[in-house]
């Protein structure tokens, strides 16, 4: 049992060499790829994104925890990313449960556009949401801009629900969140996750033109004969 716990604390504080002396974590890369794929699925629309990326954000929790986790960590806190994974974790049940009662036919979730009242309300609640945690992030010592993190902590937020109810906007959202988070983490010395944001940015602009298409294709209706006697359809008559 001990060399079972020792095996799994080695496993927890493994790091990936990058070359200049600089390493990163093993599951900061592994959270990473988990959260790829599940963008993928997303992309795809399959229902099945949402627990892969469950798993990612469990990984990338105990990452973004820093020093406050692990004391022998070098990397800072970022309480914004950390809030992050435990947000996705709960819409994601949500987001899951959603999907698998909305998918069409095909297995497939249909993409909609949001309502104009939607968009506001997603583009007020992203800045009043930065404005009303700053100060608490920053109270709790997370690492400076504070602002840039309460950011991607709010859109992060706002694109999962999003993602969810199937609007199309969703993808945008993340678009404004990679702008801003990609300094961040690089600053921080998020290597990994920082590099897959700038992925993401081409991604989520890729994935925002997929579900424009899938929403524009169109679909087609059966009409099945009346079976009773003497009826027929409007264009049987014309003819």
């Amino acid at each position: 049992m001990e060399s079972l716990i020792d095996g799994l604390i080695a496993l927890y504080s493994s790091t990936v060499p990058v070359g200049g002396g600089q390493e990163l974590l093993l599951r900061e890369v592994v959270g990473n790829a988990f959260g790829l794929a599940s963008a993928l699925g997303g992309m795809l629309r399959r229902v099945w994104a949402w627990p892969v990326g469950i798993v990612g954000n469990l990984l990338l929790l105990t990452v973004f925890l820093g020093t406050l986790l692990d004391p022998a960590q070098s990397l800072p806190t970022l309480l914004g990313q950390a809030g992050r994974q435990v947000m996705f974790i709960a819409v994601a049940v949500y987001g899951w449960r959603r999907w698998r009662r909305a998918r069409s036919a095909d297995g497939k979730v249909v993409p909609q556009w949001a309502s104009g009242r939607q968009r506001i309300g997603l583009v007020v609640g992203l800045v009043v949401g930065t404005v009303a945690l700053t100060p608490l992030f920053r109270a709790l010592g997370s690492f400076e801009p504070v602002w840039a993190d309460a950011w991607t902590f709010v859109g992060s937020l706002l694109a999962t629900y999003g993602m969810a109810k199937g609007w199309t906007e969703f993808w945008l959202i993340w678009v404004a969140v990679d702008i801003v988070g990609v300094p961040l983490l690089l600053s921080a010395g998020y290597w990994a996750t920082g590099f897959m944001y700038i992925f993401y940015g081409v991604f989520t602009a890729w994935g925002f033109v997929v579900w424009i298409r899938a929403r524009r294709k169109p679909t087609v209706e059966t009409l099945l004969p009346d079976p009773r006697p003497g009826s027929e359809t409007e264009e049987d008559s014309a003819q």
